[in-house]
């Protein structure tokens, strides 16, 4: 069964929206408390369906230069990462394409076992 739409009332929004604005109600999310309202944005079209959007909570955010270059700094960084990793996926894939071909020219069937025996050979020169 889909969602459940509810209609309200143009006298219920407006309800809503004049106990926003004599401060009766404290917030949007005290009024979607207090009368059931489940939408997380419905209040906030009612508040500018009737021109009261100096209700609407505005969010004000305040960097440095150097706060912003840093975002910029670890966005960049953080696209560079991702495009090694994918790099190294892809260079994973053709890597294990690689080792069952020449498993296959090379007449072993057990590729699975063949890896172990060489991960144990590769392992034991090293230490």
């Amino acid at each position: 069964m889909g969602a459940q739409i509810i209609r309200y009332s143009e006298a219920f929004k407006r309800k809503v929206v004049e106990g926003l604005e004599k401060g009766e109600l404290r917030n949007q999310a005290e009024a979607r408390e207090l009368y059931g309202i489940g939408g997380s944005c419905t209040i906030h079209r009612w508040l500018r369906k009737y021109g009261k959007n100096h209700l609407v909570a505005k969010v004000v955010k305040v960097e440095s230069m150097k706060e912003r270059d840093r975002v910029k700094q670890l966005k960049r960084r953080i696209r560079e990462l991702e495009k090694a990793l994918a790099d190294t996926r892809v260079e994973q894939v053709l890597d294990r394409a690689y080792f069952e071909v020449l498993c296959e020219e090379m007449g072993i069937e057990d590729t699975a076992g063949y890896k172990k025996k060489l991960a144990g050979k590769v392992f034991t020169k090293d230490e």
